[in-house]
């Protein structure tokens, strides 16, 4: 969901965003990623979570090579590019909103050998989850998707219905407000959550979450 676009002037720390592409060299790539924010917001620019989620996947703290792994929220695609760059199949989501411009990062960034081991499917959380198996991924990645808390009910239906007990969540983010923790405490309810890395330059938190074996039964 797109935010209002802040002056420029006011926020000149965050002028980045309004810039249309930014550059990374991850997993022994150089990644060129468009960006737009005046058209899609906060779903067509880089956020430091994503960089730092990639960072730690690059460090080899998951073992990606063949896994089933879907990106939730995936805005510009930096994260699912990365984890299929080091060997993951990856899924790479959003709203259908956002699919034209990430089907591009996509196609701009992933050599053509490894193209069939990526797609980009419309996955609006809550929504039409049935379109995907229950239990089916290996891992999920999520950077900066914790933020309206509106979001937060739809986004734990999905998680819990694309976890199996086998499955690993990564969530990377930025703690902000008392409702952010407050999502960490509902996510507790019905996974085990623990906190594996933590970047203090960025403020950037990345947990852990595999679903409770009860939650997976019922």
């Amino acid at each position: 969901m797109a935010l209002v676009p802040y002056d420029e002037n006011v926020l000149p720390a965050l002028s980045k965003l309004h810039q249309t592409s930014a550059e990374f060299n991850l997993a022994n790539h150089r990644i060129r990623l468009s960006q737009d924010w005046k058209r899609l917001g906060v779903a067509a620019v880089v956020w430091d979570a994503a960089v730092v989620l990639c960072m730690f996947l690059e460090m080899g703290n998951v073992d990606l090579k063949e896994k089933k792994t879907i990106e939730l929220g995936a805005g510009t695609g930096l994260v699912g590019i990365v984890a299929a760059l080091l060997g993951a199949n990856v899924t790479i989501t959003d709203r259908e909103s956002a699919l034209e411009f990430l089907t591009a990062n996509v196609r701009e960034n992933i050599p053509p050998s490894q193209q069939e081991a990526v797609q980009v499917s419309e996955l609006t959380w809550g929504e039409n989850l049935d379109l995907y198996p229950s239990g089916s991924f290996d891992l999920i990645l999520g950077a900066d998707i914790v933020y309206l808390e509106e979001t937060f009910p739809a986004l734990l239906q999905t998680l819990e219905h694309l976890s199996s007990e086998n499955t690993v969540v990564l969530l990377s983010c930025r703690i902000r407000y008392e409702r952010d923790e407050r999502f960490l405490m509902e996510l507790r309810q019905r996974f085990s959550v623990q906190e594996v890395h933590y970047d203090s330059q960025k403020d950037i938190h990345i947990y852990r979450a595999v679903k409770n074996r009860t939650n997976s039964e019922l």
